[in-house]
């Protein structure tokens, strides 16, 4: 489900993404680069990722240059670091939606399924 609605304010520091069934999601750029899921940030074939030591973001690091669309299912953000290969998908802005009631929502999905893992850092 792509949103109906994309609006990064950059002297707010924050995106906003419209859903076609209403509701709207608001993530801090600090929020939304922890969020990362390339490789880098992430790891892969077993390597932990950057974000995985938990580092202490810098201002410039959560700093949004520039926003592109990818096709019709993610965004691109681009960092003033240079940082620019995370792709986040909309299912994915969409299911980490920081507000209150999906928050409530994931804790008590993962309280069903016995998942303590899923709980990490964001921001």
């Amino acid at each position: 489900m792509a949103p109906v609605r994309v609006h990064a304010d950059r002297a707010a520091a924050t995106l906003e993404l419209e859903w076609p069934d209403g509701h709207v999601t608001f993530y801090d750029f600090e929020t939304l680069r922890w969020l990362c899921p390339c490789a880098y940030c992430r790891g892969e074939a077993g390597i932990p990722g950057w974000l995985d030591s938990n580092p202490q973001l810098t201002s410039i690091q959560m700093q949004l240059t520039d926003l592109a669309l990818v096709g019709t299912y993610a965004l691109q953000p681009t960092w003033a670091d240079g940082h620019h290969t995370g792709f986040y998908t909309f299912a994915r802005l969409r299911e980490e939606c920081p507000c209150p009631a999906d928050t409530e929502r994931r804790q008590k999905e993962r309280a069903a399924h016995g998942d303590h893992a899923g709980q990490r850092r964001l921001g």
